[in-house]
């Protein structure tokens, strides 16, 4: 791979990463109901759910799911489902803090990561990605670099989205603020389907 074509990867890798997205809305949430600290595995396990969903589509499972359509409808309906439910959830959030009182709790990394293969938009940036960026000559060695630039610039983007709701939370310390706040994360993460919709 060239130095253009991988800087460009690099622009496409972080583009795709900071926008926003399922990920990035639950992040701007978790840190405001429960701080960067604790959303540190919610963080980790997006980066290590989408590492694994690269490499399974790198590995043939992207044209999978075109020979198969029923298997991409299933995987639309899966994750429109839990995509509601965690909304649901955000929305009907009430307290900043532990949330050992409401049972609030955020998101493990096992979880964060399950969560890749059913989330819209990580399978669109992995299908592109591995589409555009890797090289028929080295399919193998091309999936690897595509990898490892979604590695790099991973982190960074997420951590960016806990840390803006980490510093939202003094002013939603005001329970009605929080509860607006959750609401409309809620409402966002659910509208986030549209586009898998049409």
């Amino acid at each position: 791979m060239s130095l253009d074509a991988f800087l460009a990867l690099l622009a496409f890798a972080f583009a795709t990463s900071i926008t926003p997205g399922p990920n990035n809305l639950m992040l701007l949430t978790s840190g405001v109901n429960f701080g960067f600290v604790r959303s540190v595995p919610h963080m980790l396990g997006i980066g290590g759910g989408f590492l694994s969903l690269l490499l399974g589509v790198g590995l043939g499972l992207g044209a999978m799911l075109t020979a198969f359509p029923s298997l991409h409808l299933a995987l639309k309906v899966l994750g429109g489902a839990y995509l509601l439910y965690l909304a649901w959830r955000i929305a009907m959030s009430r307290s900043i803090g532990s949330g050992a009182d409401s049972g609030a709790r955020p998101m493990t990394f096992l979880e964060a990561a399950a969560f890749q293969w059913v989330n819209p938009k990580a399978w669109v940036m992995a299908v592109s990605a591995m589409a555009i960026y890797t090289n028929p000559q080295a399919p193998f060695l091309s999936m690897l670099i595509v990898a490892g630039a979604f590695a790099v610039v991973n982190l960074p983007s997420v951590s960016t989205w806990a840390g803006f709701g980490m510093a939202l939370r003094g002013f939603l310390a005001d329970p009605v603020r929080l509860k607006w706040f959750n609401v409309a994360m809620g409402v966002l993460l659910a509208a986030s389907l549209w586009p898998m919709l049409g």
